[in-house]
């Protein structure tokens, strides 16, 4: 015998799962239980209490009244004899030990009632009673009557079952733990009241702005009338930049914007498992299926129970005709039996059908109100109506099924739930916890001095931009990279010296006041990105930028989009840098030529086909060509009448024939051909007057033109890395020369003529088969940097002293040599150096 507490259990789950019931499933569960209840409770008393009494029938019964019992039994139901115990054929129910009263009257009775009896005369009365009393239980009860409280058990267990299977299931039952853990602690967070409390500020600052901002709206309309170069609307709508549309940052309190670190990093790891969990419920809709399933089975097993209980109802009777095949032993074919708890069992039944009906009715609302709304969508369209958190998304499939199911418990554990969906709110939290670590103080220390002498600060993969580094107001070089949530508030103005930015991989918002700030301010600016979608629309809009880098991929798919962003407000840029993989030049660029005097393409081995729209930018005095699989100079370059640098490194420029129309080119002072595969130089570079400097390291020269000595400007000539053998004595006629670099070749003898050079300041003769080092060395009064490391030398010429500029930091030599020479020679170089050294203490 099962008891209530152990079938009770079946329909046991975790207090925490109340949340997904709602209000018809814990109804059918009260329901259940009472069910369960009445069915153990018929069961005990059919086990204590049921059973039938007979009485033999001596008459067929009557048709109306179903039995009509004869004088006999009525007569001895009267006198207390048992109805059961069969009787003999004279006087079957007159024993020795009756008194004689009674056995006169039974003898009377007898005598005057018909038929007579046919009953067999035996002294086992009480064995009879009972073996007719159970056979009878057997064959002329009903099986209703007999098994209804277990029927009522077993249903009672299978729709218990059926209205949990979704919390057992494992494939189901995972899920919704894994749910119902994390809504209740998004529930419980602090984050949570902090950030309904921060929106509740923001909210009162946003009508206290409204209120007081009505009366200042005519002479801000006033003011943009005035003067619209300080308006930031006025030129927005022209291009169709679209700023940061997120509300400000209300001035709270300190104590609500510092958040304890262990509530911050459960609050951050709680934004994490949501995300986590949404990406793995929202691809299925298995949970709606089986809940929708188990309560089909409840309607189907409601309908089942309650057509066939109603049939078996009108059989609980509590007269029954029993026919048991013992008339050879007890004289009798027919009993006539009355069954005790036939009351009990029909009213019980009565009670179990109206629970049944109403437990139906339940499901039946239940199919209803599945039907009816669309449970695999669920939006959150009133909590970002009444919160700042506007980005809040809409769930489909599993995730918004269990949702519904938490509104029909209570509606305020999605709100809060719906917190830990917004990306807004998530950056607020980072912002919170940013703010807190990095404080001003911690920044300081990480600001630098640069090379260019300027106060840098570079912040390297954090959550945000600290507000602190707007109190940084001395800055003048802010890096920033792998940030993801970059914010420019208004408090940027803060900052008069910054002049350079830089934004690797940093999708960086601005607000429309602090966007007036970097306009008018910013002079440099990088910026780093994977596609081109990443650059700030207002990045196009700092009319005040003089150089603009822009590092990522431009290939020519992108091209059409960052033509869409003008250029034309860049009305002050001098230099553009851009290392991508160009195909062809933007034509926007074209936007910039008025003003644009150094452009750089970077182009990463991507070979760079149409240079066209260089034509048009006939101001340019710098051009950078740098690996863009180019194989010779490009003719375009030739209409660049102001150029006067052109670097076109690294490139696969074999042959430089076109280098005679570089004469049409008057202002050009420096040529870089460096890393490119050239072969010879030909004669017609000597029409090139105006060049100053020519650099040709690391290509595959073998000899040098006597023209090349011709050019009478020419003081940088660098011809390292090639494979030449012989330095023509020609280049004595370079009397401006001050930097020669010939390092890594295959010279063997320097000419005498070289040193009549005596302006050199450099002479790199590094890495070749140099023997003797000339004496007349000493004639390079001027020089201070001499490399002679990788040659075949046995000493240095003591003529080396006369150098008076040389020290032993420029004399880049093996130490061997350099102990050989003259105590005093090495004395002057060294002494030489430590007063340099000590002056500048």
């Amino acid at each position: 015998m099962f008891t209530l507490t152990e079938v009770a259990s079946l329909n046991d789950i975790q207090p925490t799962y109340r949340i997904l019931k709602p209000w018809w499933d814990v109804f059918m569960d009260y329901l259940g239980l009472v069910m369960l209840m009445l069915a153990i409770f018929a069961m005990t008393m059919q086990i204590t209490k049921d059973q039938v009494a007979c009485l033999p029938c001596l008459e067929e019964p009557d048709e109306a009244s179903g039995v009509k019992p004869n004088s006999f039994t009525q007569q001895s139901a009267q006198n207390g004899v048992s109805a059961a115990a069969p009787v003999s054929t004279s006087l079957p129910l007159v024993t020795k030990d009756m008194p004689d009263e009674m056995a006169h009257e039974i003898h009377v009775t007898h005598q005057y009632s018909q038929p007579e009896p046919t009953g067999v005369r035996t002294n086992l009365d009480y064995q009879q009673y009972i073996f007719i009393n159970q056979i009878c239980y057997h064959v002329a009860l009903p099986w209703y009557s007999k098994y209804f409280p277990y029927l009522t058990l077993i249903h009672t267990i299978v729709l218990m079952v059926s209205s949990n299977f979704w919390f057992k299931y494992p494939k189901t039952s995972s899920k919704i733990e894994h749910f119902v853990s994390i809504l209740g602690r998004c529930f419980e967070s602090p984050w949570t009241t902090k950030a309904l409390s921060e929106t509740a500020c923001e909210d009162s600052e946003e009508n206290k702005q409204r209120l007081t901002g009505t009366s200042m709206a005519q002479k801000h309309v006033s003011l943009e009338g005035k003067d619209e170069s300080t308006n930031v609307n006025s030129s927005t709508p022209m291009i169709g930049v679209k700023f940061s549309a997120d509300k400000p940052i209300a001035e709270v309190p300190s104590s609500m914007t510092i958040l304890d670190k262990k509530d911050g990093e459960q609050a951050k790891a709680l934004f994490e498992k949501v995300r986590k969990f949404r990406a793995h419920v929202e691809d299925s809709d298995f949970i709606y299926k089986l809940y929708v399933a188990q309560t089909v089975v409840k309607t189907v097993k409601f309908i089942l129970i309650l057509s066939y209980t109603s049939t078996f109802l009108a059989k609980i009777n509590f007269k029954h005709i029993c026919e048991p095949d013992i008339k050879q032993l007890t004289g009798y074919r027919k009993f006539y039996c009355t069954h005790n708890m036939a009351f009990m069992l029909n009213k019980l039944l009565i009670s179990y059908m109206a629970l049944i009906l109403i437990y139906g009715m339940a499901c039946l609302y239940s199919l209803f109100w599945v039907f009816r709304r669309p449970l695999k969508e669920y939006s959150f369209e009133k909590v970002r109506e009444e919160s700042s958190f506007s980005d809040i998304p809409d769930v489909k499939n599993d995730f918004a099924f269990l949702l519904h199911m938490v509104d029909q418990y209570d509606q305020l554990y999605s709100k809060r739930f719906g917190v830990f969906l917004s990306e807004v709110s998530e950056n607020k939290l980072r912002e919170i916890s940013l703010n807190h670590e990095w404080t001003v103080e911690k920044l300081r220390q990480l600001v630098i001095r640069n090379a260019m002498d300027q106060q840098e600060l570079h912040l390297f993969m954090l959550s945000g931009l600290p507000n602190a580094v707007f109190d940084l107001t001395d800055l003048e070089v802010l890096k920033l990279e792998l940030i993801p949530d970059v914010r420019f508030y208004a408090k940027v103005s803060q900052m008069s010296s910054l002049l350079e930015l830089h934004l690797l991989h940093c999708p960086a918002k601005v607000e429309q006041n602090g966007f007036a700030f970097l306009r008018d301010h910013l002079r440099c600016l990088h910026v780093k990105f994977t596609d081109v979608a990443e650059i700030p629309g207002w990045v196009y809009l700092l009319r005040s930028l003089r150089e603009l880098n822009l590092m990522g991929n431009l290939s020519s798919e992108n091209n059409k989009m960052i033509g869409l962003e003008s250029m034309r407000d860049l009305r002050h840029l001098k230099t553009l840098c851009l290392k991508s993989n160009l195909t062809k030049m933007p034509t926007n660029i074209t936007e910039l030529s008025p003003h644009l005097i150094k452009l750089v393409v970077h182009n990463d081995g991507t070979k760079l086909v149409v240079l066209n729209s260089l034509k048009k930018m006939t101001n340019l005095i710098e051009l950078e060509l740098h690996t863009c699989e180019l194989e010779r100079i490009p003719h375009a370059i030739f209409s660049l009448t102001n150029l006067q640098e052109l670097d076109l490194k690294s490139n696969n420029i074999r042959t430089i024939e076109e280098i005679i129309s570089f004469q049409h080119l008057k202002r050009l002072t420096c040529l870089k051909l460096w890393h490119n595969k050239i072969i010879t130089i030909p004669s017609s570079i000597a029409q090139v007057k105006s060049l100053e400097a020519l650099h040709l390291s690391h290509n595959k020269l073998e000899t040098l033109p006597p023209a090349l000595f011709t050019l009478p400007k020419l003081r940088h000539l660098d011809v390292g890395h090639n494979s030449i053998t012989v330095l023509p004595p020609d280049v004595g006629l370079l009397h401006n020369l001050q930097h020669l670099a010939i390092n890594s070749n295959k010279l063997e003898v320097l000419p005498k003529p070289l040193f009549r050079c005596t302006k050199l300041k450099a002479l790199c003769l590094g890495n070749n088969a140099l023997t003797v080092l000339p004496e007349m060395v000493g004639q390079l009064v001027q020089l201070n940097q001499l490399e002679l490391r990788g040659n075949c030398l046995d000493r240095l010429p003591v003529q080396l002293g006369n150098c008076r500029l040389l020290r032993k930091s420029g004399l880049v030599v093996e130490d061997h040599l350099f102990e050989a020479l003259p105590v005093e020679v090495k004395e002057n170089i060294s002494r030489e150096n430590n007063v340099s050294f000590t002056s500048g203490l």
